[in-house]
């Protein structure tokens, strides 16, 4: 077991005032082959809500509660908290870490599946920063992917059947389940395990609500169009849930921690006018990370590494890799 002097908040940040829109684009799409219109598009999005992604705030409010969990467990963790993105940015508390004089840090990221930007493109970001202050013998530890962990699950679960609740009191009859997820390119989810993970999460859950009336599907594609990725868009699939009679869907983002923009916008605004136009009765399934219990989730996993308990499964397939295998993930863009 590893002696660990710190746990690390890694998420992905988001601009907190109209002014910050696009500095935050820009650092987000960096690199990529997104058209300008699309940068455009997404900026209308945050300017829509105030320029302000709810993103940080319910990070705020994950890390307070967090630290009044670690003292209830007895884990003895500093925490820090940094972004891909936004203040506070990773490089930043990583030199706050090195004054602080930590070496052994156990990270978290605010993604529930493997995937390059979920994953591998944070444990890049963090071994880039290593290298740029001389820190090679800083050493940073991620928590497994938690998508077949058990609490995980019931979360989703719960949320589901509170969403069914709903619908009674709408007289609906026949609703059908979503769960959507962040679309990414073809070529990169071939290089993990991202669309098994989330087939699975899905599968999970409606063996416990017994409804085979369920879907798994996509958003948020920010690609050019030429370019292939995951399909079918959320919006699509509702025309087939409509053509094939049900009365209702519940939208699950399993593929998000918290509601940020690309749940606020392009489920609550974007799907939810097109399931109006449908007649389609909706409602949308808050993120986990905003049911109490996902706290309890990172607990569990925060004590698998600490204290050496068991780590905890349904389903078929193996726990998350404490440690990424060398060629996971790789991003093919």
């Amino acid at each position: 077991m590893m002696k660990f002097d710190a746990f690390f908040f890694v998420s992905f940040g988001g601009p907190e005032g109209p002014d910050e829109v696009m500095p935050f684009l820009n650092r987000v799409l960096a690199g990529k082959n997104v058209p300008e219109e699309r940068k455009l598009e997404v900026a209308a999005h945050y300017q829509k809500f105030g320029g302000i992604s709810p993103i940080n705030e319910q990070n705020r409010t994950l890390i307070k509660n967090l630290k009044s969990a670690f003292e209830k467990n007895n884990i003895d963790l500093p925490m820090y908290w940094g972004n891909r993105n936004s203040d506070p940015l990773i490089q930043d508390t990583i030199e706050q870490m090195r004054k602080d004089k930590r070496s052994n840090v156990l990270c978290f990221f605010t993604s529930s599946f493997s995937s390059y930007s979920g994953c591998r493109q944070y444990r890049e970001n963090i071994e880039d920063v290593k290298k740029n202050l001389g820190l090679e013998k800083m050493q940073f530890s991620k928590l497994r992917t938690w998508f077949n962990h058990p609490l995980f699950i019931q979360i989703i679960v719960e949320d589901v059947q509170k969403a069914r609740s709903e619908l009674v009191k709408k007289a609906a009859k026949a609703p059908f389940v979503l769960f959507t997820a962040h679309s990414i390119p073809q070529s990169m989810s071939k290089q993990c395990d991202y669309v098994v993970q989330l087939k699975e999460t899905s599968q999970l859950v409606t063996n416990q609500l017994h409804t085979d009336a369920y879907r798994l599907v996509f958003q948020s594609r920010s690609g050019p169009p030429q370019v292939p990725w995951l399909e079918p868009d959320i919006c699509d699939a509702l025309d087939q849930v409509k053509e094939q009679g049900h009365d209702a869907v519940i939208v699950v983002p399993i593929g998000f921690v918290t509601d940020h923009m690309e749940v606020k916008y392009d489920l609550d605004v974007q799907a939810k006018e097109k399931a109006s136009l449908l007649d389609l009765s909706f409602v949308r399934v808050q993120a986990p990370g905003h049911n109490p219990r996902f706290i309890d989730l990172v607990v569990d996993l925060v004590l698998e590494r600490v204290h050496g308990t068991a780590k905890k499964v349904v389903g078929t397939m193996k726990p998350g890799h404490d440690q990424c295998p060398i060629d996971c993930c790789r991003n093919t863009r």
